[in-house]
């Protein structure tokens, strides 16, 4: 079977199982299961797929139809220019989070000590590692999430310190002059209505975050006041329909608050300071 005959039989088996692009994806798998660049596809379409190459296609078209993310498949997502590692443990990283990025750069110009809570992968650990001149920190409650993170950071040349522990209760008091986390903001309750990739595939505790939703923005937020010195920052994602509730978890000890949207107009980004 050749190239052009194996993508045209993935793309009708992936679009008949209702994937989404349907075509990229059958191309994403293939170049997985042959070791290649897409662009190689293109300027090799009559060569024959190997009996081993056209197993793991099989085997990657399967998963894929049964849910299983096309990043969890080819274990590799980029984020921010770059390419991350990634696998069940840890959450796909999002272009959307990318704003968390941007919005936290121009305030960790300036600053000396950053940490990233929660960080997964360590897409945001790691790009602002290499886009500051901040001693770059990052937590998790994961042991697994923090060994990936590790590798992404070796393996990038990015410095980062990584802490085991819930949120920042690890972490020593005025220590961090900006926090940014993108939490799981996922009620209990939202399961069923949740995409089945992230539900069934993507890490519970990285998904949900409770009865509400609220209950690691409530944690994070709580002990920031203590973990930042006076004048620090706070940049959270914010998940749909928290933007009230987020902002209403906010006292009077901060200010210069700021709600950032996405390229779609939905509120994305929360960005606040701790008063001096």
């Amino acid at each position: 079977m050749t190239i052009q005959t194996a993508l045209r039989q993935g793309s009708k088996l992936l679009e008949e199982g209702a994937v989404p692009s349907p075509r990229l994806t059958a191309e994403i798998l293939l170049c997985r299961a042959l070791g290649c660049e897409r662009t190689w596809l293109y300027s090799h379409s009559d060569e024959e797929v190997g009996e081993t190459a056209w197993i793991h296609y099989g085997r990657y078209l399967h998963e894929r139809l049964q849910g299983k993310p096309t990043q969890y498949i080819t274990r590799r997502q980029e984020f921010y220019g770059r390419e991350f590692h990634v696998s069940p443990d840890v959450l796909i990283p999002r272009p959307e989070t990318e704003h968390v990025v941007e919005s936290a750069l121009p305030v960790a110009a300036e600053a000396r000590r950053v940490v990233d809570v929660g960080t997964g992968s360590g897409a945001i650990a790691v790009s602002l590692a290499l886009e500051t001149r901040a001693e770059v920190w990052a937590t998790d409650v994961s042991l697994e999430a923090l060994a990936v993170a590790r590798e992404n950071a070796r393996r990038l040349g990015a410095d980062v310190r990584f802490v085991a522990c819930d949120v920042t209760w690890s972490l020593g008091s005025s220590s961090m002059d900006l926090i940014v986390c993108n939490p799981p903001y996922v009620a209990f309750g939202e399961a069923p209505g949740v995409q089945r990739e992230v539900r069934d595939y993507e890490p519970r505790v990285a998904v949900f975050a409770g009865e509400t939703g609220l209950e690691v923005y409530e944690r994070v937020v709580a002990d920031a006041a203590r973990v930042l010195r006076p004048g620090g920052w706070l940049v959270l994602e914010l998940g749909f329909k928290s933007r009230d509730p987020v902002l209403a978890l906010l006292g009077r000890r901060w200010t210069a608050i700021e709600v950032v949207p996405d390229l779609a107009g939905i509120p994305r980004v929360l960005r606040a300071r701790l008063a001096s």
